[in-house]
């Protein structure tokens, strides 16, 4: 998938006012409306410039998109990495998926699959104020322990000139033991302020984790990778495992593969029904990068001539 350069799309400066952004779609809707136009490509390029405009006549959707643009140009390979859009505050009108069916791939990767907003009920009097929504990142060793952090947020705004910029604030959330990846920590009358003296929208978090070189998680699962020398993995050993509660000592089986797996039952994201963690084993084999271990390997391999790793079982 190409990155799409949205700006470049409607022929606008990246700083372009609001009015400024208006007036080039409703230009080139003269151009390439297909109840209208000639050209060739009519209806593809007005899809193109319907995608555009959706993005950046949202403050919102433009904010995030900013942010990622920073790092991409238009048609470099594009996937979007999972914390892209943390620490945005958005309204409840914020990101629908019903725009994505008619954009691109690339609309539909960033916008299309945003949660369900929480939307506020209305009424004619004391109408309750909008919920906002934001995506945080947490580090797993939060879900073992629990936490309080200070998260901050970027609510994005048009000014005066109607260009975008954004208000920063700084929260102090508690975040729960046992918390796992897409649960959302509400915090009431921390969305927009109701009319009429109505009551405020909430605020909620929708939590994911920090990607990290050693875990995966699964739902309350848990993966991390086992390093082990050869001989650990053929003779059997007891070794210490660093996870992410502290550390475990674990028995590995004499014969023991490259990528088989040691399950340790609860050890995974507590819980009433905690997950278990799944050690991965990892064979690292030391450099031969000195005379000694060189000879060793070469042992090897005139003893172990047989071996053919190539060969099924």
């Amino acid at each position: 998938m190409e990155f799409k350069d949205y700006y470049q799309t409607l022929g606008v400066a990246k700083d372009a006012t609001a009015d400024d952004i208006k007036k080039a779609f409703r230009r080139l809707a003269r151009k390439y409306h297909p109840d209208v136009s000639k050209e060739p490509n009519a209806e593809v390029r007005m899809k193109e410039v319907n995608e555009a405009f959706a993005v950046l006549s949202d403050t919102e959707k433009r904010a995030a998109y900013d942010q990622l643009g920073q790092r991409h140009h238009a048609g470099e390979e594009f996937h979007p990495p999972p914390d892209w859009d943390a620490g945005f505050e958005f309204s409840g009108r914020g990101f629908s998926g019903a725009d994505a069916a008619d954009f691109s791939d690339f609309f539909s990767e960033l916008f299309g699959s945003r949660m369900a907003r929480h939307h506020a009920g209305s009424g004619r009097f004391h109408a309750r104020g909008e919920d906002h929504h934001a995506k945080i990142m947490l580090d797993l060793e939060d879900a073992y322990h629990g936490a309080t952090r200070a998260l901050t947020l970027r609510v994005p705004r048009t000014d005066v000139q109607g260009r975008v910029m954004l208000r920063e604030h700084t929260l102090d959330v508690q975040i729960p033991k046992g918390i796992r990846e897409g649960q959302l920590i509400r915090l009431a009358g921390q969305g927009s302020p109701g009319a009429r003296d109505g009551q405020p929208g909430d605020l909620y978090l929708e939590v994911h984790f920090t990607p990290h070189p050693r875990y995966r998680v699964e739902g309350r699962d848990v993966y991390a990778s086992l390093p082990l020398a050869p001989w650990e993995a053929a003779l059997g050993a007891t070794v210490k495992a660093e996870v992410p509660d502290g550390t475990v000592e674990v028995r590995i089986p004499a014969g023991s593969q490259a990528g088989r797996k040691l399950r340790l039952k609860g050890r995974g994201i507590p819980s009433t029904q905690a997950g278990d963690l799944y050690l991965v084993m990892e064979v690292k084999l030391p450099p031969a990068s000195d005379p000694k271990a060189r000879t060793l390997y070469e042992t090897m391999a005139r003893e172990l001539a047989s071996f053919n790793p190539r060969q099924e079982a």
